[in-house]
């Protein structure tokens, strides 16, 4: 059942006794005050139906001790710890000087019965509450978006770990593989943890190896080909999955084979939207420039640039389009017109090139948005040559006219196809190196992104209002990822639950922006000190 905290202090009343040694105008010193406030116990009260049993730890406090924790970036041991040992935590949380704290194993329970819930994200949606409130949004135009690689929370596996550790997770959790591994499984010992115990400096060994666990795996695979699996869990479903995919993505046939003849070598080449560990199968490799690869997850989080108030966020995998800065900045984008947030109407959208495409301005042109995009640079097809604006589009009449006056029709896939006009043309050695003519390849969305490159070209306005704005986001990003100058890793598996701590992370980031410019609570309603805002 449900506890709730008792409305009369205990004898060694953290706050009453030391309350007075935890500074003002902090986190911890705001929720001793208001954590009831911000966080009802009825906002709660779906999660333990029954009214049966122990009466858990009582929902403000644990919900303060869930922001606290990703606020200081603690492992449940540590949290646990914090909240038995520290006065503040004491203080903020409401606890008895002689509170001798819970087991970790609690926090692991509340985590569960969140994300099992109808609303995973009430402690977000509280604060946003609070902000709403506030009117601290209200008036404000501009959002800024932008996004940082988070590191998961194991380690990059190689190709042979990869295929060892996905068949003896089938033999734990697929119905009767043990017995099936024993029986057509005979490159390694599936028993015997950690890697084989080969001579990895003899040329042809890696190989040899690779080729048995790869037909390994396909012969257990062939073994379940035929087998009706609609009563396994799913668990067992994935697990034969997960192994399908790991002997697939990473190794090609062997030089001079074609694959029947079960001889395989690790590919020269990285696959598409590569798993790089069976442990976390949704962490993926990423590039957050050409130098600089990165392993894990992507945050995502549009925020108001001027206040530093975080209106949206997601984490998503590191790769795809769906999860690309542009992909996840039309969902901000489509979140915000359907809560209809503050009435604002039309809005500035700051970000950087990486936003530029023509889809995510279209989107925001149609819903009437201006947007603050750095454009993406153009590359010349010949180095110091012409590139696509230096070609006159007429959309009308459905034609392109490029530099030496030659007219040719966009073609319904949108190609604009000069081809042997490009032979005797006195400017081919500055438009062209094909042998074929210049051929241009027109987004739906040309007009929109020609005119964002002109516009960022003509006005300086525009240039300063970016360089304004949109810096300000990356502070924000570097809050969230990072805390007192160390890059914080993630401590989840899988993308629900790292996304669960990025909104608890916000939630508690917002409540500090808020508590610094004097967050008060006056007859019942959230207002900020006048001298603050």
């Amino acid at each position: 059942m449900q506890g709730v905290e008792r409305e009369d202090r205990e004898l060694l009343d953290a706050q009453a006794l030391v309350g007075h040694l935890v500074p003002e105008g902090g986190m911890f010193a705001f929720l001793a005050a208001h954590r009831h406030d911000v966080f009802s116990d009825e906002e709660f009260e779906d999660l333990f139906p029954s009214g049966r049993g122990r009466p858990s730890i009582p929902a403000s406090v644990m919900a303060s001790i869930l922001v606290l924790q990703t606020l200081h970036d603690l492992s449940d041991r540590e949290t646990a710890e914090a909240a038995r040992c520290d006065l503040r935590w004491k203080v903020a949380t409401g606890m008895a000087l002689d509170h001798k704290g819970f087991d970790p194993s609690t926090l692991v329970y509340w985590r569960k019965r969140l994300a099992k819930s109808t609303r995973p994200h009430r402690i977000n949606d509280a604060v946003r509450r609070v902000v709403e409130e506030t009117g601290i949004l209200r008036g404000r135009r501009k959002r800024a978006v932008d996004s940082t690689i988070l590191a998961d929370a194991v380690a990059t596996q190689d190709t042979i770990t990869q295929l060892i550790s996905a068949i003896r997770r089938v033999g734990r959790v697929v119905p009767g593989a043990a017995e099936q591994i024993a029986a057509v499984c005979t490159g390694h010992d599936y028993d015997v943890p950690g890697k084989p115990v080969i001579d990895w400096d003899e040329p042809g060994a890696k190989e040899t190896l690779v080729s048995a666990l790869v037909n390994d795996a396909n012969a257990l695979l062939e073994a379940y080909s035929g087998v009706d699996d609609d009563e396994w869990d799913e668990p067992a479903r994935a697990a034969l999955a997960l192994l399908a995919l790991v002997a697939g993505q990473d190794v090609e046939p062997a030089e001079g084979s074609d694959g029947t003849d079960g001889r395989w070598r690790i590919a020269r080449r990285v696959a598409p939207d590569r798993v790089i560990s069976t442990v976390d199968p949704e962490a993926r490799h990423t590039r957050k420039s050409p130098e600089a690869r990165r392993d894990g997850y992507r945050a995502h989080v549009a925020a108001e640039p001027e206040t530093g108030i975080i209106t949206d966020e997601a984490l998503t995998k590191a790769t795809g389009t769906e999860n690309s800065d542009p992909g996840v900045a039309e969902k901000f984008l489509a979140a915000d017109a359907e809560a209809g947030a503050d009435g604002a109407g039309a809005r500035e959208w700051y970000g950087d090139s990486a936003y530029g495409t023509g889809y995510l301005r279209g989107a925001m042109h149609d819903a009437g948005h201006d947007a603050v995009i750095k454009p993406k640079p153009l590359h010349a097809a010949v180095e110091g040559g012409f590139t696509v604006d230096d070609f006159t589009v007429d959309e009308p009449a459905g034609t392109v006219t490029c530099p030496a006056g030659n007219t040719r029709p966009i073609t319904k896939a949108r190609h604009v196809i000069f081809g042997a006009l490009c032979r005797d043309c006195p400017l081919s050695a500055r438009c062209t190196t094909s042998k074929s003519g210049r051929t241009l390849d027109l987004h739906e969305r040309d007009a929109l992104l020609r005119r964002a490159r002109a516009d960022w070209a003509a006005k300086p306005e525009l240039r300063e209002k970016y360089r304004q704005n949109r810096p300000n986001v990356e502070r924000v990003v570097s809050h969230i990822a990072s805390r007192g100058g160390r890059r914080l890793k993630l401590r989840y598996r899988g993308t629900e639950k790292n996304h669960a701590w990025l909104t608890r992370r916000t939630a508690g980031l917002n409540l500090r922006t808020l508590v610094g410019r004097g967050l008060v609570r006056t007859a019942g309603i959230w207002a900020l000190t006048p001298q603050t805002t």
